[in-house]
């Protein structure tokens, strides 16, 4: 029976007496609250969150009928009822330590209305946040639930600032430094939001808090996993061909190739409604700050889809340190596709797109960063080249692509003289097509070989600037890898492509194509 599509529902009461479709959570929620008391979870945007932490509200509150049906209907002692402390800091931006300060006393207020307790004397916000904790504990006589959600926006928000992003968690750190010396009268905490601070700068003292981030035994805690689509979300699922829904939109895993990957609740919703595939969670925020710093830092976009990095680089994120690897996977525009223990205690992970639509749409983003400005115009034409199968066309289109990269914007932008610059203006075309593109070897700044697949036909590449890379020919050097010899025999008709670029006449010098009988 079809039921209603809870898109931007974070309330868990609404979505299950409004008739909404619901996937069950209370699986982790039961382990959790049986194996330990202090959490920490990181998620991209729009991953359910928020409706998690309600779930568990309501849940410490006793409220029995919004779980029937549900895992933990009947594992649960609803005799006990816990007052529980809510703290958000999901709406509005803060752009001082006095907005903040006031927005946490405001906040503080709220929770005392709703538990009906009164401070005995005026004090600072850590002595407020502590009071209120002692004040909940001795009135309800049960231990005092904690949930706080997008604990880390205030910072987020003024990153590009570094003072008052300082700042800023100065006086977030002040707020939860009162959670360690609170423990004779927490039952339960959990902290989510989109990035991973260290527990030195944010969390001094709170050495408990355990981080589910990448535990691989909640990797599937938001988010839906495959057997969620087919299972509850079965009547919406006809007139959509499913094999793309899993290309499009799956992928994202907190844990190594092993773990169930999950789709995004956000883009699953409104295909679902819509009918049409599009990149609806990745239209819901541009990524100014991401692409500014993939700007800074030259970002060589052939090996975004196989970056390898350690555990460290993952997690780290402050406002003096962030890592490219940790800023890119935290967010959600990459995500992990392996993860190794060479050594015991040593992790490498190989991070890549999760799916179709990051790895289009980020490339759609990129691609004036890196010169070129008018880029549906020139998507449209590869499009045209591509269906027609013209290799004449695509010549002079390629051509005419690196023609355009106006002269003022090399002498203007830093990332002009990056030695990955070209290969990246090649490669992000065609990923920002949606068309099928495997980098098949990013080890060199100077050439990206990669295959595109089209409508029956593989369109094998290696393009090489000349003064970095000027020996040999760059068709007989894909002849000589014999990247063609795995689509043998799979009824492709193969294009083999040597594109040779030179830097100094910026433009075009070899263009040599071989198609294979």
């Amino acid at each position: 029976m079809r039921k209603k599509l809870p898109i931007g529902i974070q309330t868990f009461a609404d979505i299950r007496e409004g008739g909404y479709y619901y996937v069950d959570k209370t699986p982790h929620i039961q382990r959790l609250v049986d194996e330990g008391k202090y959490y920490f979870l990181s998620r991209p945007r729009r991953f359910g969150k928020s409706l998690l932490l309600d779930t568990i509200d309501c849940l410490f509150a006793g409220r029995q009928p919004l779980f029937e049906g549900l895992f933990i209907q009947d594992k649960w002692d609803w005799s006990k009822k816990h007052p529980v402390v809510r703290i958000s800091f999901g709406s509005g931006v803060l752009t001082s330590r006095t907005q903040l300060d006031e927005r946490i006393r405001e906040q503080l207020y709220v929770n005392r209305q709703q538990l009906g307790v009164e401070p005995d004397h005026a004090t600072d916000i850590a002595g407020e946040f502590a009071e209120l904790i002692r004040l909940a504990h001795s009135t309800y006589g049960h231990r005092v639930v904690v949930l706080i959600d997008e604990y880390d926006k205030p910072i987020l928000d003024n990153i590009l600032d570094s003072d008052r992003a300082r700042e800023l968690r100065e006086g977030l750190k002040n707020l939860y430094s009162v959670l360690k010396d609170s423990d004779p009268y927490l039952q339960f905490v959990l902290l989510t939001g989109v990035s991973k601070f260290s527990k030195v700068s944010l969390f001094s003292g709170l050495n408990n808090l355990n981080d589910l981030t990448l535990d691989a035994r909640f990797t599937t805690i938001c988010g839906y996993t495959d057997a969620d689509l087919d299972v509850v979300f079965a009547p919406e699922l006809p007139g959509l061909d499913r094999a793309e829904i899993k290309h499009w939109y799956n992928g994202y895993r907190w844990g190594g190739a092993e773990t169930t990957s999950v789709y995004n609740p956000f883009d699953v919703l409104l295909l679902l409604q819509k009918r049409m595939f599009e990149p609806y969670w990745f239209e819901t925020a541009t990524p100014t700050f991401l692409v500014d710093l993939l700007k800074t830092r030259g970002v060589f976009t052939p090996r975004l889809d196989q970056m390898e990095t350690e555990q460290q680089l993952l997690g780290q994120f402050d406002v003096d340190l962030i890592s490219t690897e940790g800023l890119l996977f935290q967010t959600g525009y990459l995500t992990i596709h392996k993860h190794e223990e060479p050594l015991t205690g040593y992790h490498l992970y190989t991070l890549g797109y999760p799916n179709q639509e990051v790895e289009t749409s980020l490339n759609q983003v990129l691609l004036p960063v890196l010169g070129v400005s008018e880029g549906p115009r020139y998507r449209r034409t590869l499009f045209t080249h591509l269906r027609n199968h013209d290799l004449q066309g695509l010549e002079e289109h390629l051509k005419a692509l690196f023609a355009a990269l106006p002269h003022d914007w090399y002498r203007n932008n830093p990332i002009a003289q990056y030695e990955g610059h070209y290969a990246s203006v090649f490669y992000s075309h065609f990923a920002a097509l949606g068309v099928q593109v495997t980098v098949e070897d990013a080890s060199n700044y100077g050439k990206v070989d990669m295959s595109v697949e089209f409508d029956g036909h593989v369109y094998l590449f290696e393009f090489k600037v000349v003064e970095q890379l000027p020996e040999g020919s760059a068709l007989q050097q894909i002849k000589d890898k014999h990247y063609a010899d795995k689509y043998q025999g799979k009824g492709l008709k193969i294009h083999l492509f040597g594109v040779e670029f030179s830097k100094e006449q910026r433009q075009i010098v070899a263009f040599e194509v071989h198609t294979q009988q």
